[in-house]
């Protein structure tokens, strides 16, 4: 036979098990808010655009005074994105020679994000390449070393949001040329960007270069 007070024992049990299942339902419920309130990336661009001013973008806090458009465009939304990046930036693009880009790339290392680069050989020496000014800034860059180019075009923010497309890092391609860009955060996508990345970035480590094949 059970006490008096049994019921009352046998009670206890359920009513812990209601308060955590009351702390589980909040927290799921604030988990839920949480990602409702994250709103995924999901961006696509176009180009050719016309030619606008992005000072203010690069430089806040100016008044720029120049005679170009003040307006958005999908350069302007391209380097606000990039201007996002708060740890890393991981770029992989096969010729750079793009001013604003440079700039936008030189302003997120002053602020302390890592920066690391990868690019193809043949071009990284072309007339107005951006190469040079990024590596005498301190900012590592590995090229391939092998017949075929390195013809990826794709940067990788804080390991979470990936930019890709047609679209090389030059002014012909973002004034001229029809071209196309993908902005997202999806998860997938980030890996296996990332894990090319970190492929490349081994295999164009100089330590494996073959200076007399």
């Amino acid at each position: 036979m059970f006490p008096s007070n049994s019921s009352m024992l046998c009670a206890v049990p359920w009513r812990i098990l209601g308060l955590a299942g009351l702390g589980l339902a909040l927290t799921l419920e604030s988990l839920y808010w949480l990602f409702k309130r994250r709103r995924s990336v999901r961006e696509v661009l176009f180009f050719p655009v016309p030619l606008t001013c992005t000072e203010p973008l690069l430089y806040p806090g100016i008044k720029c005074q120049c005679r170009l458009p003040h307006t958005e465009s999908a350069l302007s939304r391209l380097l606000r994105r990039l201007l996002r990046a708060q740890r890393t930036l991981e770029l992989c693009v096969f010729t750079f020679s793009s001013e604003s880009l440079a700039r936008a790339v030189l302003l997120l290392q002053s602020r302390g994000v890592r920066i690391r680069v990868i690019t193809d050989s043949d071009y990284m020496a072309a007339t107005g390449s951006q190469i040079g000014n990024l590596r005498s800034a301190g900012i590592l860059v590995r090229h391939n070393q092998t017949s075929g180019f390195m013809h990826h075009k794709f940067a990788v923010l804080d390991r979470t949001v990936v930019i890709t497309g047609s679209m090389n890092w030059t002014s012909q391609a973002i004034q001229t040329n029809r071209e196309n860009l993908i902005i997202t955060d999806d998860r997938s996508c980030v890996t296996a960007y990332l894990e090319e990345f970190e492929r490349l970035w081994k295999e164009y480590d100089p330590v494996n270069y073959d200076f007399c094949p």
